[in-house]
């Protein structure tokens, strides 16, 4: 006689941000398979480019995600330039790699203070969202907006941002520096957070690959994969060398992200003192016609845009392959064999976004 259980995870749960719903299938209290549902919120966003035109869609694909945003609004903008031939100014791509590393940041102060939230250590939940708070004020100064920028256009960007201005985000981002290293130094260093994450949700480096993992959850089992090395934006120009840990485990992947925060500080900081004055858009004439894949990297991995058109103001297709969708697989994998307790602390180290997994 089985001694299993199926016990039901999500997609209402006290610790999940997201509506992720799994079937545990478990042996007291070890999970042996764990068996997702999805389409609980599916919105139906890619089907609408045949009702948007191409130029007004880039306000949809910045709400697929609200976290990723810019960068979703980002990587369908390069699909469409790549579509038209459209060469964007220098001065546009330094400021969408800004607004993208500012995206980044607040991104991971987030998932920290979700992270603390999930096993209850609640001050450092809170101190993670006051410094994402910091940050939400740098990108509502620049953008007007504090999650939806608004500020990426096919063509180049719909705002500038004055050299006084950059000079003083950086000061501001330096400063606030010191105080993510000591909200990190918490993370890597704490006793109760050790004993949560290391050697929890292990996920060697053959599996990351085999399975498709990507973002964090790749870079933590010690593969250099980043979409930033391949120089789109700016990132060609300032350089780039992606943030890698080999455990394999959550400790790794929470390690991974308190690592970006200071890099992506550091790009920034390339990116103010390479820009220089000049047009930020370009007038865009005609429709697109063809087919093209752009690729990003969001805060939780790479995300892949589809876009096909065929000469109309419309696009044909529309394709999104999002980061939370590529990293369900390997999250099955962490969590076989794992304790049942564990579960949500495992399932927030691939930083679900569920509603731009559904779109």
């Amino acid at each position: 006689m089985s001694n299993r259980t199926v016990i039901p995870f999500g997609p209402q749960h006290p610790v999940l941000p997201e509506p992720i719903h799994l079937d545990l299938v478990v042996e007291d209290e070890k999970v042996i398979e764990a068996i997702p549902s999805i389409g609980f919120i599916h919105r139906g966003l890619e089907k609408l480019v045949e009702k948007k035109d191409f130029i007004d869609y880039v306000y949809v694909a910045e709400r697929i995600c609200g976290i990723c945003s810019f960068i979703h609004g980002l990587t369908y903008c390069m699909a469409v330039e790549e579509v038209m031939k459209i060469e964007v100014p220098d001065r546009a791509q330094y400021l969408r790699t800004i607004w993208s590393e500012l995206s980044r940041i607040h991104s991971h102060l987030l998932w920290l203070g979700l992270t603390a939230d999930s096993f209850g250590f609640e001050s450092l939940f809170m101190q993670s969202w006051r410094l994402r708070e910091l940050i939400l004020d740098i990108i509502e100064e620049t953008t007007g907006g504090r999650v939806i920028f608004g500020s990426c256009k096919v063509g180049g960007a719909r705002r500038d941002i004055s050299s006084a201005k950059l000079d003083e985000i950086m000061k501001k981002l330096r400063s606030y520096q010191a105080e993510m290293n000591m909200i990190g130094e918490v993370f890597l260093n704490d006793v109760t957070v050790k004993h949560r994450m290391q050697g929890v949700g292990m996920l060697s480096k053959a599996d990351a690959k085999s399975l498709g993992a990507v973002g964090p959850m790749l870079r933590a089992s010690g593969v250099a994969m980043d979409i930033r090395m391949m120089g789109y934006a700016s990132y060609g120009k300032i350089g780039f060398t992606p943030v890698v840990e080999t455990a394999g485990d959550c400790y790794a992947r929470c390690k991974v992200r308190i690592r970006e925060i200071d890099a992506s500080i550091d790009i920034i900081e390339k990116c103010v003192e390479m820009i220089k004055d000049g047009p930020i858009e370009v007038k865009v004439t005609g429709t697109p016609n063809g087919e093209f894949f752009a690729r990003s990297e969001q805060p939780r991995g790479e995300a892949v845009y589809y876009a096909k058109a065929n000469g109309t103001k419309f696009l044909q297709r529309l394709r999104v392959r999002t980061p939370t969708f590529a990293n369900i697989a390997p999250l099955l994998a962490t969590l076989k064999g794992c304790q049942l307790a564990d579960v949500p602390v495992i399932v927030l180290t691939i930083d679900p976004c569920i509603s731009c997994a559904e779109r």
